[in-house]
């Protein structure tokens, strides 16, 4: 039996103890609880979570813990990720491009919603996939902006198109439903309440009743040292659903993703080596855990702390950061403000590192492991 502790109190605990050379992904179950009551108890509708932010089987248990119990998933194997979860889970398929494999996939998973964008797909569904008690979601895109990046570029119809398919849904006995996504890390209240008004204005075009309207995901993380107000938006969304629906709007769902999971997990790189001009080299970069850094930006919360647990509190200097495979591009695209008493064999920590970071690692030239601890607090 190891002596280590299973959960330790704090990343610096393990840190000091263990000094790992390897990327550590330090989780605090205690803090996705708290984001996931802050959604339940603010959000006005129905709670999801996007298993794609992040699929690890801790997550998705603490979630569940929590009353997360639908799920928006992508694949069969996000399916099977949630049901192992929780056997009784809610699936939705809100990929809308899918193999007659995954149909039929979803089919033996249970799934009981489906967005699509497509005639051509919303076809092979119906080829498939009985219309009794499913729901059709047809998803809406629109040139709103205030996100990160567009996700309307891939997925996604104008609302002419949306109008020809909610009426199909609607004939083929499908539940008759709309779902968006502003885009990723959208801090723009007003975006929602775009899309809000073009769903309703779409469903009466189409002369049809909508039972759901799925807001998506798109919430934002905290990035910097400002939380983001999502209180805000949530009172943004129920306004805009009141005025766009009156006394009787279809029922509100939400997939977070990002904002639910990502101040959850903090990572730990270790410093290789500095160089004689300051660039620093790490133990992980954007083939790894920092692989969002070159279109979301470089992280920006991050902690210092010798190997010993000693903090870092020199003045800070901008230094260039690479990763640590062999490809020049394996760079983060900003300098980082690190101190200047920096040493080799420091550990640098990053916050707000719960989404994406571990399911888009890759193991280029034998890197991109990171070792998964629990702990009981991240500061």
């Amino acid at each position: 039996m190891s002596r280590y502790p299973a959960i330790w109190p704090t990343p610096q605990h393990m840190l000091r103890a263990i000094t790992p050379d390897h990327p550590v992904q330090f989780f605090a179950p205690a803090t996705l609880r708290r984001t996931a009551e802050r959604f339940r108890a603010g959000f006005p509708g129905a709670v999801t979570y996007a298993v794609k932010a992040n699929d690890a089987a801790d997550v998705l248990d603490t979630l569940v813990a929590a009353g997360i119990t639908t799920f928006d998933v992508a694949s069969p194997d996000e399916m099977a990720r949630a049901r192992a979860a929780c056997r009784g889970a809610v699936l939705h398929y809100n990929n809308p491009v899918r193999s007659v494999a995954e149909i039929e996939a979803a089919r033996d998973h249970g799934v009981v919603s489906y967005s699509v964008d497509d005639a051509g797909e919303l076809a092979k569904l119906a080829a498939h996939i009985p219309a009794g008690g499913v729901e059709g979601a047809v998803r809406l895109k629109l040139p709103v902006a205030g996100a990160a990046y567009d996700f309307g570029s891939k997925f996604g119809a104008p609302p002419e198109v949306c109008v020809a398919l909610l009426r199909e849904v609607a004939r083929l006995g499908y539940r008759p439903s709309i779902t968006f996504h502003p885009g990723t890390q959208c801090t723009d209240a007003a975006a929602w309440g775009a899309y809000i008004t073009a769903a309703a204005e779409v469903a009466t075009a189409a002369g049809v009743a909508l039972e759901r309207l799925n807001v998506g995901g798109g919430f934002p993380a905290q990035r910097g040292q400002n939380a983001p107000d999502l209180g805000a938006i949530f009172e943004a969304i129920a306004a805009a659903s009141r005025r766009a629906y009156g006394p009787t709007p279809p029922a509100l769902l939400c997939e977070p993703g990002r904002a639910m999971v990502a101040d959850a997990a903090a990572l730990a790189t270790r410093v290789k080596a500095i160089r004689a001009d300051g660039s620093v080299f790490l133990n992980d970069g954007i083939y790894g855990g920092l692989a969002e850094a070159p279109v979301m930006g470089a992280v920006d919360r991050m902690q210092v702390i010798g190997a010993d647990g000693t903090p870092r509190c020199a003045p800070t200097t901008p230094r260039v950061v690479f990763g640590p495979t062999c490809a020049s591009r394996d760079r983060l695209p900003d300098p980082l403000p690190m101190p200047r008493d920096l040493r080799e064999g420091d550990y640098v920590i990053f916050h707000g590192m719960g989404a994406y970071g571990t399911v888009t690692a890759t193991r280029f030239n034998g890197y991109g492991r990171i070792v998964p601890v629990t702990v009981q607090s991240l500061f």
